[in-house]
């Protein structure tokens, strides 16, 4: 085989990668930046709260409840989440 054949061969194999990777699609992400949790109830007990939410879509809960120090009313909030069966 000739080098001009050679260096063909090559700039073809070189614009054929360049083609395909011009074409080929790009990754999209499939998470749900956004969830849509709804409230579903709410309790209070001395200096404590508690909400509950949920999420249609992907059929999860969410609890948070105040944390509250002593002496220095309230300091945090702790969520907790789970996956309804």
């Amino acid at each position: 085989m000739s080098t001009r054949n050679v260096y063909f061969l090559i700039i073809g194999a070189l614009l054929l990668v360049g083609l395909a990777i011009f074409w080929s699609p790009t990754a999209r992400s499939q998470i749900n930046a956004t969830p849509s949790w709804v409230p579903i109830g709410v309790s209070s007990s001395g200096n404590t709260s508690t909400v509950w939410f949920h999420e249609p879509s992907s059929r999860q809960t969410l609890a948070c409840q105040t944390i509250a120090a002593q002496g220095s009313g309230i300091t945090g909030i702790k969520c907790v989440t789970a996956k309804l069966p």
